[in-house]
């Protein structure tokens, strides 16, 4: 029996077997949209090539009589608000950003273009710097009316996506992954030598305002949540700084999103093979991206799909660097059919690109799409 998009990637995320292979993205960049398909939409783009579509939305506001929005998203309150100044003369946006709290100020810079934004100084420069953290943080929380109405509008073409909610300058879904953003990540992990309690302390106070969010997230249409996030894989830090700082934060925090209904998908873009139990272990629905080492990680997908495929829904692991750009079809469809026949044994898996894609030569996303549709699954599977 045909399925929709949507039947076919939960199938996938039990760990069941679908109809096909799904095949999506992860997420869509607004520049490469812009520059290559003429500004259309998320939605547009699926239907365009005939994917499974995701709707990403991570829709914010504030507690009531505690906190709201200001003009540029970011959550604030009477204790902690956001200044910022533009720095001309550079070769990107660049801003400077004070956060004024009643005890002190806390300052960065970010700067961007067109495809992403970053920061060049942390956030966190002194170890007492996190008290007023953990102080005056204010909590975002999610607007559940807004993602239940974009389930609804999503139907069975797929599936809606959200993340945990990072910092809100800059941030990231799992609790040592944003506070490496705040702290810098060599600083970070020279930390986990020099003053392990303050690591644990910040980590706490993440992992505290994340499960806040997840509360107010509860029973909401979402169909996948990511947390984690590159700084966690084993391309920058050890197994042991893993074990230590980062899978006890972040497995309760999937263990609270369990309890209201929802899957987890945990993302680690970089090397994943070293700790790939382990992250099995933290209970999560799927792991992706199942980066190779042709892009800078390190996933053999056949020995990922052998250790860890019938516990977790595998995602990712096609290469777009090499396999989207500046190749034949023939090379397109055999890195598709590659990994179909290296990790979608017996289901439990979503062809997806291996994070973010700037790039991509439009044929050979046509082949990309064309060739996941081939791959077919039957009884003998």
């Amino acid at each position: 029996m045909t399925m929709t998009s949507r039947q076919r990637m939960l199938a996938a995320l039990r760990r069941q077997m679908p109809d096909r292979l799904p095949a999506t993205t992860h997420h869509l960049m607004p520049s490469f949209l812009d520059s290559y398909m003429g500004g259309i939409s998320s939605d547009e783009f699926f239907g365009r090539f005939g994917l499974d579509a995701y709707t990403w939305l991570v829709p914010l506001q504030g507690q009531p009589g505690r906190s709201w929005l200001d003009g540029n998203g970011h959550t604030v309150s009477a204790q902690w608000r956001y200044e910022s100044e533009t720095i001309p003369a550079t070769d990107y946006h660049t801003l400077r950003w004070r956060i004024v709290t009643p005890r002190g100020e806390l300052t960065t810079v970010t700067q961007g273009n067109r495809q992403t934004t970053w920061l060049t100084e942390p956030i966190i420069k002194e170890r007492s710097d996190i008290d007023l953290l953990g102080e005056y943080l204010p909590e975002p929380c999610a607007d559940v009316a807004q993602i239940d109405r974009a389930a609804a509008a999503l139907g069975e073409r797929g599936l809606v996506r959200g993340h945990v909610c990072g910092f809100d300058l800059f941030g990231q879904p799992g609790c040592w992954q944003d506070a490496a953003c705040l702290v810098g990540i060599q600083q970070l992990i020279l930390a986990t030598f020099d003053d392990p309690t303050w690591v644990h302390t910040l980590l706490g106070i993440l992992q505290a305002r994340k499960g806040k969010f997840l509360h107010s997230v509860g029973s909401a249409r979402y169909d996948l949540i990511e947390l984690g996030g590159g700084d966690a894989s084993t391309t920058v830090i050890s197994p042991r700084i893993f074990r230590e700082f980062v899978a006890p934060y972040d497995r309760e925090l999937i263990a609270l999103a369990h309890h209201y209904g929802q899957r987890i998908v945990y993302h680690t873009c970089g090397g994943m093979m070293p700790i790939l139990e382990e992250l099995a272990d933290l209970g999560a629905d799927a792991l992706e991206t199942l980066t190779p080492p042709s892009m800078g990680g390190d996933v053999d997908l056949a020995e990922a799909k052998r250790r860890v495929g019938q516990r977790v829904c595998l995602i990712g692991g096609f290469d777009q660097f090499h396999h989207l750009l500046n190749c034949s079809e023939s090379e397109t469809r055999a890195a598709v059919r590659r990994c179909f026949e290296e990790a979608g044994v017996g289901g439990g898996y979503i062809l997806s690109l291996s994070d973010h894609f700037f790039d991509a030569d439009l044929r050979l996303l046509e082949a990309y799409a064309d060739e996941a549709r081939r791959c077919v699954y039957d009884d003998s599977d």
